[in-house]
């Protein structure tokens, strides 16, 4: 009997890469998936059960496959990648700047102008005099983003 190749752990690995690149090239030009990264998470889990799959087929039916050697080397290669990938998204990518130019809580908002939907001109301070119209509100929102 011979002994047929086992391609799932290489398929893995390759998977894992493809999801290791597919987020900077791809994925996060999204923002529902650059801020939680789980279409890569899919994909190293796909990759993973690959390497998986193919290392219990590997010992499992030695005489059957080839793989004992290469398969692990692949599966630790993998979850380096998946280290390394949490690492950048999860830890590195929170050690942004500080941002000295915000204003801080309680602040008073500076004055500025802006379209609002119809494409009007609208001053902050116009909208802040007093009398207010009744059931009118102003609503400011300081996203922090650096894309």
């Amino acid at each position: 009997m011979t002994r047929s190749r086992n391609f799932l752990p290489l398929a893995g690995f390759l998977v894992c890469v493809i999801a290791f690149l597919s987020y900077p090239f791809f994925f996060a030009r999204f923002p529902v998936t650059r801020d939680v990264p789980w279409a890569s998470w899919l994909l190293f889990a796909l990759g993973l059960a690959l390497v998986g799959a193919g290392l219990g087929r590997a010992f499992r039916s030695p005489e059957r496959y080839r793989g004992r050697i290469a398969g692990p080397i692949l599966g630790v290669l993998s979850l380096a990648v998946l280290g390394f990938f949490l690492f950048v998204t999860e830890v590195f990518s929170r050690q942004l700047p500080a941002s000295t130019n915000a204003p801080h809580v309680g602040q008073k908002a500076p004055d500025f102008t802006l379209p609002d939907a119809q494409g009007k001109l609208v001053r902050l301070d116009e909208l802040l005099r007093t009398p207010a119209p009744a059931g009118s509100w102003v609503l400011l929102i300081f996203y922090r983003g650096y894309w």
